[in-house]
């Protein structure tokens, strides 16, 4: 199992429409297989203040219990030697298949619904970029390694010339 860069976003909204564009975006995504909803947890909150939380992903069980054995072994492989990358691979297989999602219980949820105010949305996605697995595997295949690599947005791009300007007064 190849497993591709992985995205963490947290997103806020105010004033959601809930009229399902975000999650329609996702599945046109994912269903072009550029990539892979690891998971996604929605949790908003309603003028009273009651919370509705949904958690969806793309992986069956099966995949989740695989996923999970990879990441934790590469976290364990980090935190450790080839000892912790066992362990790791154990404990992230064994959460997948026990917990099976976003790895929130319901405390973590209504912690996350507590700094939603009323009316707000918060949601919360590990997306896999499977479309640049082939570019990587060509890279190592040629002994290369990628450097760095980010996301750069537009307000990203928009502060770095305020630093390039920045520098260029002093």
């Amino acid at each position: 199992m190849e497993i591709g860069p992985l995205q963490l976003l947290a997103i806020g909204l105010e004033e959601p429409a809930l009229d399902g564009t975000i999650l329609n975006e996702l599945a046109l995504l994912s269903e072009s297989g550029l990539v892979r909803l690891v998971d996604l947890l929605g949790v908003y909150k309603d003028d009273d203040g009651n919370v509705i939380a949904v958690e969806t992903s793309d992986m069956d069980l099966d995949e989740a219990v695989t996923y999970g054995a990879w990441v934790g072994a590469l976290v364990g492989l980090g935190a450790g030697d080839v000892d912790g990358m066992e362990a790791g691979a154990f404990a992230g297989g064994l959460v997948a298949e026990n917990e099976y999602e976003y790895g929130l219980d319901e405390e973590a949820v209504a912690s996350v619904a507590d700094d939603i105010p009323p009316g707000g949305a918060a949601v919360l996605a590990v997306i896999e970029h499977v479309w640049p697995i082939p570019l990587r595997n060509a890279i190592r295949a040629q002994g290369g390694i990628v450097i760095a690599q980010d996301f750069l947005n537009p307000e990203t791009l928009v502060a770095l010339g305020a630093v390039a300007d920045a520098e260029l007064v002093d």
